[in-house]
């Protein structure tokens, strides 16, 4: 018998709406990481950020958005301030009513992406 997706298992694309709307509100209320932010198109980041989650946890919206590394790129993110994202996220995913387990592996699953969306790895972006 084939497991669910985590997308499924959290409640689907309700859940994935919830989780951006309620994570976007701790991320720019975050001293440490709203000035990322202060110029961004807030509902394409919003609309990115929902086709990226679904496509992470095999749901049915795939991610149309250029590669993390090249979006990333010219902010000069620090591993601190990714650690701080991630940390906002994971809060977000259990206030939301994500199960645990199912938390652990999409924060697992985000940093994957941790070297190309931190200022080590984006040299080769221009």
């Amino acid at each position: 018998m084939e497991e669910d997706s985590i997308y499924e298992r959290i409640g689907g694309q309700p859940t994935i709406d919830s989780l951006v709307d309620s994570f976007y509100e701790k991320v720019l209320a975050d001293p440490e990481l709203s000035s990322y932010f202060k110029h961004a198109p807030m509902d394409k980041l919003r609309t990115m950020q929902r086709e990226f989650f679904s496509s992470a946890t095999g749901g049915p919206i795939i991610y149309s958005g250029r590669p993390l590394g090249q979006v990333h790129a010219n902010m000069a993110i620090s591993k601190r301030e990714f650690q701080r994202f991630t940390e906002h996220l994971l809060q977000t995913l259990k206030e939301v009513g994500v199960e645990e387990k199912d938390a652990y592996e999409i924060i697992s699953h985000v940093n994957l992406y941790a070297d190309e969306i931190t200022n080590d790895a984006n040299a080769g972006y221009d």
